[in-house]
């Protein structure tokens, strides 16, 4: 396989990736006992010399749960084949460390509503309610 590719100009080398294969308990009929179709893939977070510190940082903070000692790990055996299984690995690792190092959301900058929206939105209601109020009938 090929670096993994988390965005244009930022790709984990392969060197730095390491894989172990076992038997999958997913779909795959009679070659399900036979073949090492599961995959893992495991990428040292802490050790890698790709991120910068402070990207390295927000990493951990973001995958804390996920990594032991520093190591992420990601497992696919949805597939039947061990092939289509890595390339469901390498994605899915590629994605997980793209949004840990994504940088935070913009704050959101609160806002009051216009004297104009707030002026039509009480109008509305009072025309609703006058509408409701005369389909009463007169009570005896």
């Amino acid at each position: 396989m090929a670096d993994v590719l988390i965005r244009p100009g930022l790709a984990i080398p392969e060197a730095e990736l390491s894989w172990r294969f076992s038997r999958s308990s997913g779909p795959g009929g009679q070659g399900v006992n036979t073949t090492d179709s599961r995959v893992e893939l495991s990428w040292n977070l802490l050790a890698s010399s790709l991120l910068s510190p402070a990207l390295k940082e927000r990493a951990v903070e973001r995958l804390g749960s996920r990594l032991v000692d520093g190591v992420l790990t990601i497992t696919a055996s949805e597939h039947r084949s061990q092939l289509r299984n890595r390339e469901a690995a390498e994605a899915r690792l590629a994605m997980r460390v793209g949004e840990a190092i994504a940088p935070p959301p913009r704050q959101r900058r609160p806002t009051k509503p216009s004297r104009g929206s707030v002026e039509r939105r009480i109008g509305e209601k009072k025309r609703r309610a006058q509408i409701k109020r005369n389909r009463r009938g007169e009570m005896d």
